[in-house]
């Protein structure tokens, strides 16, 4: 399977082992080499005091030439559903400019979290909010050569049928979809399914797997750290990609035979062992790349 044949990994993957003190943000990128990935993803900067965030960008972008490791993405939250989206819109372009210090070709935006304050609106009532912001940003984007993307995220914008019509009303070909292959569970949607509707607008695809368990009421929701509630009431928490219920390689042949060439990159979100479930995850996926 050559679509996983240079795998990345998203920095979001190393933040509990950050949390508990087991390692640095300044290792993520010589711990992603150690364990033989080809490309890191950013999720956010952590700027040390009295750098901007620009200026950070640019010494990780030496670090990571310095051990011979790509830099793929820059992920941001965003959301234009709000009192000021006009300060929203201007904050997301100053980010493009960090992802430009980066020296990335893409970047992952959100666009909400939620319908607009204030009262019941549909997805479909805030889309036109959504997608004037969204072309605004990423005609930004495109002067710094960077395409835009939008992952399924954030439970009001997760389905793959709201990331189509996001995307299709956008109408650029510098903007598409992030697949998050595990994300889709938030809101209930089959995985595969999602993926398949998908497949033709990614850009880049995180490869991420979770346990499930079926809700049955607030008495019986699991008391163990890390799960989540979906939004038909079950219940999912991060696992090692391949040790959970995603079908992990049906969406990546999906997306293969579609004939996207973008990167992959694992994203692990748990609360076990956060090198262990990695470099497991990895396993898997490079078992498999020979297929």
């Amino acid at each position: 399977m050559e679509i996983v044949k240079n795998l990345a990994v998203s920095s979001y993957s190393f933040a509990g082992a950050v949390r508990r003190g087991e390692m640095s943000y300044e290792d993520i990128i010589p711990k992603a080499k150690e364990m033989g990935f080809a490309g890191v993803e950013y999720a956010g900067l952590e700027v040390p005091a009295g750098m901007s965030a620009a200026e950070y960008a640019a010494v990780l972008r030496e670090r990571a030439k310095d051990h011979g490791i790509e830099l793929t993405c820059y992920s941001i939250g965003a959301n234009f559903l709000q009192a000021d989206p006009k300060a929203e819109l201007e904050r997301v372009k100053s980010e493009v400019r960090v992802a430009s210090a980066l020296g990335v070709r893409f970047m992952r935006h959100d666009v909400c979290y939620g319908p607009l304050p204030g009262g019941r609106r549909s997805f479909d009532a805030c889309l036109p909010i959504l997608i004037d912001a969204v072309r605004n940003v990423t005609e930004y984007a495109e002067t710094f050569g960077i395409k835009t993307m939008t992952e399924n995220h954030g439970f009001f914008c997760q389905d793959s049928e709201r990331m189509e019509k996001l995307i299709d009303g956008v109408n650029s070909p510098n903007y598409g979809a992030l697949i998050d292959i595990g994300n889709f569970l938030c809101a209930d949607e089959k995985p595969e399914v999602a993926v398949g509707r998908l497949k033709n607008y990614a850009f880049y695809v995180h490869c991420k797997d979770f346990y499930y368990k079926e809700g049955a009421g607030r008495a019986l929701r699991p008391e163990g750290p890390g799960w989540i509630r979906t939004r038909a009431g079950n219940y999912i928490k991060g696992a090692g990609v391949g040790d959970g219920c995603v079908n992990v390689l049906k969406c990546l042949e999906i997306l293969e035979e579609a004939g996207f060439k973008g990167h992959v990159a694992i994203e692990y979100e748990g609360t076990e062992d956060v090198i262990a479930c990695i470099a497991a995850g990895k396993r898997f996926l490079d078992k498999n790349a020979s297929l």
